[in-house]
């Protein structure tokens, strides 16, 4: 496996989700994200900090919109202060219903919004200079010893990747089949980083992953977990793209399943998993599925899977 492969699962509480983490890293899984949900991934990540020491911790992603970015820049300073050289900050602008429906907040312009965003806690995580007069954010401060934080974005067509390439130091992708990153996603951050006159950043993929043989249980949960993604607009979109067109109906199809959720025995899983690094992903987040036939075991059969390709 030629690149790294961290994980992503949260628990109810912020407690059992911090002791995820740790358990990951005594699996020896060398990253874990985390995405915004019930609980914040930043004072998660605060917490397993003091009880970790090796694993690298990055969120995937904290949405842009909701978030003023000098506090989060506040957030990832604490955080890697915390956890020197571990933490990485994944940020996007996350979806139109979710912020207009969730948040009540207008969905404009979103990749102009990211760029301008990015911009301040660039300022803000590496000169420490924060000297903003956009359209949207009017900032002014000064910050000693920025912790030189990486900053990622995320990315689903080929507009977000050019971005990505441009402005990031990483194009977090999610849910995308393999195929279509490498065909898509590669070339538009090659593209992005050739017009900022700069080295192209890394492409970290997602993908679901179920250690387990039984494949009805797979595409069960599969179903329970992934099936809202084609309801989405962008998501749909994207799926059509890479050749899916079943999700213009919303319909999540076996085959898209296989695509996006691998599945069977170790092996099985980590031949799916090298298809990402294959497409040229340098990270894959994979985010676990435990069957309900028993949770924990299924939990610590995935994190040994993946503890071990890091060996």
């Amino acid at each position: 496996m030629n690149a790294i492969v961290g994980v992503n699962l949260a628990e109810p509480t912020a407690n059992e989700t911090a002791g995820l983490i740790v358990r990951a890293e005594q699996a020896g899984v060398p990253a874990y994200w985390l995405t915004i949900g019930p609980q914040d991934p930043m004072i998660i990540f605060a917490a397993a900090a003091a009880r970790t020491s090796s694993i690298l911790l990055g969120t995937s992603i904290v949405p842009t919109f909701p978030r003023h970015p000098l506090a989060l820049a506040m957030q990832a300073i604490a955080l890697a202060q915390l956890a020197p050289g571990r933490f990485r900050l994944g940020v996007g602008p996350s979806h139109q219903p979710t912020m207009e429906n969730t948040w009540g907040i207008p969905f404009e312009r979103p990749l102009a919004h990211l760029r301008e965003y990015v911009s301040v806690l660039r300022a803000a995580l590496t000169t420490g200079e924060v000297a903003t007069e956009g359209p949207r954010f009017r900032v002014h401060t000064r910050i000693a010893n920025p912790p030189q934080v990486p900053i990622m974005v995320s990315a689903l067509r080929e507009a977000s990747f050019r971005l990505a390439g441009e402005i990031a130091d990483g194009a977090i992708s999610w849910v995308s089949p393999a195929a279509y990153l490498k065909r898509d996603a590669i070339p538009a951050i090659e593209a992005g980083a050739r017009k900022a006159g700069r080295e192209p950043p890394p492409l970290v993929a997602h993908c679901f992953i179920v250690v387990d043989e039984d494949l009805d249980a797979v595409r069960t949960i599969a179903q329970q977990r992934a099936a809202n993604y084609p309801r989405l607009p962008f998501y749909a979109s994207m799926f059509e793209s890479a050749g899916y067109s079943e999700a213009r109906d919303g319909i999540l199809s076996d085959r898209m399943i296989d695509a996006i959720v691998m599945h069977g025995n170790e092996e099985q899983v980590t031949a799916g998993l090298q298809t990402f690094a294959d497409a040229g992903a340098s990270e894959i987040i994979a985010t676990v599925l435990p069957t309900d036939a028993n949770r924990e075991a299924s939990i610590d059969r995935a994190f040994r899977a993946i503890g071990r390709l890091a060996r």
